[in-house]
């Protein structure tokens, strides 16, 4: 009698077990949303002087600056020989979200340190991906709080302003700073929001010095928005001028928490946004079709350092989303539901955008 109560005990423990898992992948992203709306109604943060990013301290990455995070590496790499790519490139970077606080819509220009941690965590495992032969130049920003992203109330379209009008004053020194060289523009979350914006309201003008533009963990609708940058998504290796676009996820994807207020929202060309025209680009090889094996960093157990691997698994564009599949290695607790690897849109396939952007601008200097 006890060891069947002992049974039907375990099996009443892993039912829970699994329905709590369910609920989390059926409903994880509505828990999410509700807990990451600001508490406090919207405030005009502080006006800052027009002309802050010709300070340095305004900047997280810049030339000049006494340290460099992205010019991190994963502690397996050997010393690589240099590639002599002249002119060096410029790289305009935009970070995520990485304020996560409910007590205001934007973030300090200079936040507490938790936050800052965050901030230099994805200088490390995102910008240093493209910082062969570049300078990086990562501005500070007063980033819309999380919850602004899970909503269209007026007070998340109002901080979404405020960090997007710093994004674009900070673009705007970084041109005038380098009027020469070839130029990679990259963000992700909310950075390639900012910088779709930017792109399709400004329309710089490249000339023909842009060698590529990265915009990871924001979705692009291929009529609705992409039109509005004058841009193609990129479709193969070596190609020059153009996005690369991508949102990861596991199989099976649910990608409610990003898509559910994006789509029927209108896109930058004046057209309702749709599930059914979302962009994707395989980063594994450069846009191309079919899949490939990522070469991802894979963190310690500390998530101090990583190391790179190209472990047993492939990545595929299905139905608009980056869809990672087989032995995919233990990268840490931040996996959202619905299997959305969100936060890892860099990380798993580091290796990877970094042998894209050389390739780009060595195609680049060669037609120049």
């Amino acid at each position: 009698m006890c060891a069947r109560r002992f049974l039907i005990a375990i099996v009443l423990v892993t039912l829970l077990v699994v329905l709590a898992a369910f609920a989390i992948f059926q409903f994880g992203d509505k828990v999410i949303a509700g807990q990451s709306m600001p508490t406090v109604k919207f405030e005009l943060p502080e006006p800052e002087a027009e002309d802050r990013y010709d300070n340095a301290e305004y900047w997280l990455a810049r030339r000049g600056l006494p340290t460099d995070l992205t010019d991190w590496r994963p502690e397996s790499e050997e010393e690589a020989e240099p590639l002599s790519l002249d002119p060096r490139a410029a790289v305009f970077y935009v970070h995520p979200t990485t304020y996560l606080a409910r007590d205001r819509w934007n973030a300090p220009m200079f936040p507490a340190e938790s936050s800052q941690r965050r901030t230099d965590l994805f200088l490390r495992t995102q910008a240093s991906a493209l910082s062969d032969e570049a300078d990086i130049w990562a501005p500070r920003y007063r980033q819309a709080a999380f919850g602004a992203f899970l909503s269209r109330e007026e007070d998340a379209l109002r901080a979404l302003d405020v960090a997007y009008e710093d994004v674009r004053e900070a673009f705007r020194t970084f041109m005038a700073e380098n009027p020469d060289r070839p130029l990679i523009l990259a963000g992700h979350s909310q950075g390639s929001l900012h910088l779709l914006r930017l792109l399709a309201e400004e329309r710089p003008e490249f000339g023909d010095r842009l060698v590529a533009v990265y915009l990871a963990g924001w979705p692009i609708d291929l009529e609705a928005d992409l039109p509005a940058t004058g841009l193609p998504l990129c479709e193969e290796g070596g190609q020059t001028g153009c996005i690369l676009n991508w949102l990861t996820f596991g199989d099976p994807a649910k990608p409610d928490l990003v898509l559910d207020d994006w789509v029927g929202s209108m896109g930058y060309a004046e057209i309702e946004r749709s599930r059914d025209r979302l962009a994707c680009t395989n980063p594994a090889n450069g846009g191309a079709e079919g899949p490939a094996s990522p070469a991802m960093l894979v963190p310690d157990e500390k998530f101090e350092n990583a190391r790179l691997e190209v472990p047993p698994m492939s990545a595929r564009c299905s139905e608009g989303l980056l869809i990672i599949e087989g032995e995919i290695p233990d990268v840490g607790p931040y996996v959202l539901p619905g299997n959305n690897y969100h936060a890892y849109d860099y990380a798993l396939f580091w290796g990877d955008v970094r042998r894209d952007a050389i390739s780009r601008r060595q195609a680049w200097a060669a037609r120049s």
